[in-house]
Parts: C-alpha cells; structure tokens; sequence
C-alpha cells in the first residue's frame, strides 16, 4: 500500500516537472474548461474503428488565461492514435503555441489531478478507519519515506552525487522511519530493523553484480532521456538504475520482514518451551507460502505493466525474430534484472528474518 501510495503522489507531481520543462518563450501551459463542442467530424479508420474528430470551445481557469475564451479546433486530415473524446464540462490542460500573427490551442491531455488527490484522501480515509492508531502511524512514516526522497534523495543526485551511495543512505534512513514510526521502538523493530538491513545488503550485491555482467548503462528508459535536457546536470544511469531497484525492493521487503517476525513471536509466545530450531522450522512453513504468493504477486504485476509488450511479441508482429532477441534488448534486460534481483533479495529475507527473530524470541522466552 505505500508503494501504491508513494506512487500515486509522483504521478501527481511528475506531470509539473514535465509542464515546467514545457515553458518555453513561446509555449504556455495553463488548465482550462471545456465549454462548448462547437463541431465534430466522424469517419472510418482502415482498420475498421471508428473516428471522431471536435472542435472545441473552452474556458481558461488560470494564470493570465483565466475567464477568457478560447478555441481548440481538432478536425483535420491527421488522425492520432491515442486521441481523447471530450464533453462538455471537461477540465484539461492546454498549451498556447504563439506565432507571428496567432496563437493557436491545443489540448494537452485531462487534468486528473482533482480525481487523484480524492483517491489519495480515499485511501486516507479507509486506512485510518481500519488501522486506527497504527494506521496513522503507518501513514506519517510513508509522508516522511516521501519528504526523505524528494528532499534527500533527488537533490542528492542531481547535484552529481553517486546515486547508489546516496539511495543506500536514504534507504537506511526511510528503513528507521518507516519501521519504528510503525512498530514503536521495541524488540520486534530492532529485529525486522537488522533483516531489512542484511536483506537489502545482499539485493544490491546481487543487482550491482548483473547490472555489470549484463553490461546495462541505465539509459534504455524513455525516461531517462529527458534527464539529457537538463541543462548541466550530469547523472551515472547505472547507479541510477540500481537506486530504482533499492527502493522498489525496500517496501516489499518491509511486508515481508515485518510478517515473518510477526509469526515468530507468536509461535515463540504460544510455547514457550520450543527451541530455536523449532520455531524456525514452523515459521519458515509460514514463510514459504508467503514467499510463494509475494513471487507470483510480482510477476503479475511485471507482467500487468508489460501488457502491451507481450501482445506486440506474442502477435509476431515485432521487429524480433525471436524471444531470446527480444529479452537480450537492454530495455527488457534492465526489467528483467530488476524484478529478479529484487526477488531474490525478497526469497531470502525469510531465512534471514526468521532465523535472526527465532534465536532472539527463543534466548528471550
């Protein structure tokens, strides 16, 4: 859920740093209401699907735009592939293009914003209801994981530090947040503290070790391109790459750890008279069934996120002759690498944790 959460927030700040990058001289970026559908042009597509073009009449809401009308007129002989429908009603964003004699209007995308920020107090409100106290807890640990990112993190990076150094610092420090603000500073903390710690260690030993035997630069991303308009900034993809993979695999191994020494204390509490071996054996039974629906929760989610791509190779009507051309690109190597790395690290973080919380629950009982 805090990843969920965290995610949902950067989409929500993302589209800023994308309209600032867009403010040119002559391109302005201003929402704005659509008002009136003044025409719209149907036709058929060659492939049978059915076009509509409009022409539009809208509302500026902002800025040196606000209360003044404006025209968006769509139809025309080009027909874009992931155009939108818009009604009356509809907020979006508009660019205004200025030309020597006119400034033309074109329409950006919907400005979701305000449909967000109420999932966001949705999600609030339903976890404060279920998780009461700890609920709350959970929630002021995620709010800080978030400032230790965009206020550590990032600056760090883009004032040229190395970024896995900077990404292991600051997962250390969101590790102490999101752990103590959660559980209290108490004997379960510590422990999921120190499996956490040793877990993610070993994820960024074996990530580090096939990011290089792969040869991966970190720039197969059409994210990262837009890292090079950046005046004067100057990043290492690679240590990138790797800062991505720590913090995807630092919230899974939060779940993960924090349940397993969870069920160790309880079975250390219901007999006490159980030695460490033991409780380790029932905890990992409990461990292993964990670890087998997080691994499949992973590829669904790899797989989810990948739709389109599968469809494009499973059709054949990709530029592969091949699978094993397909995942040697290192666009789908990276992908790849990412979500087995931090599988491994999430595999072996039961052992870890169960063996490290059995021997302190046993010698403590």
């Amino acid at each position: 859920m805090r990843k969920i959460i965290i995610i949902s927030l950067l989409l929500l700040i993302l589209p800023l740093f994308a309209f600032a990058q867009s403010d040119t001289e002559k391109d302005v970026v201003f929402k704005a209401k659509i008002i009136e559908i003044l025409a719209e042009k149907e036709s058929v597509l060659s492939d049978g699907r059915i076009d509509l073009q409009q022409h539009l009449k809208m509302l500026g809401l902002e800025g040196d735009f606000k209360n003044k009308e404006f025209e968006f007129n769509g139809i025309g002989e080009i027909n874009a592939l992931n155009k939108q429908i818009y009604e009356t009603g509809d907020k979006v964003f508009v660019v205004e293009n200025k030309g020597e004699n006119i400034n033309n209007y074109y329409i950006v995308d919907y400005a979701r914003a305000g449909t967000l920020w109420f999932l966001a107090a949705l999600f609030v409100a339903v976890l404060l209801f279920v998780g009461r106290i700890k609920g709350l807890r959970s929630l002021l640990s995620l709010f800080l994981s978030f400032v230790i990112i965009i206020k550590f993190i990032i600056p760090q990076i883009i004032s040229g530090a190395n970024p896995l150094l900077i990404t292991i610092l600051g997962s250390i420090a969101i590790l102490l947040v999101i752990i103590y603000f959660t559980e209290g500073f108490k004997p379960k903390a510590h422990l999921a503290f120190a499996s956490i710690f040793v877990s993610l260690l070993l994820t960024i030993i074996i990530s580090q070790l096939f990011v290089s035997l792969a040869k991966l630069t970190g720039a197969a991303s059409e994210d990262v391109l837009f890292l090079f308009n950046i005046d004067g900034l100057s990043i290492n993809l690679q240590g990138l790459l790797l800062a991505g993979i720590i913090i995807g695999a630092l919230g899974v191994l939060d779940d993960v750890v924090i349940a397993q020494v969870s069920t160790v204390k309880e079975i250390a509490a219901i007999d006490r008279g159980l030695n460490s071996k033991e409780i380790f054996s029932k905890a990992y039974k409990v461990g292993i069934s964990h670890i087998a629906s997080m691994t499949n929760t992973l590829f669904l989610a790899y797989a989810g996120v990948s739709l389109p791509l599968l469809i494009l190779f499973v059709s054949g009507e990709s530029a592969f002759a091949s699978w094993t051309q397909a995942i040697n690109t290192e666009l789908i190597a990276t992908e790849i690498i990412r979500a087995l790395a931090g599988s491994i690290g999430l595999i072996l973080s039961v052992p870890i944790s169960t063996y490290i919380a059995s021997r302190w629950f046993c010698r403590r009982g």
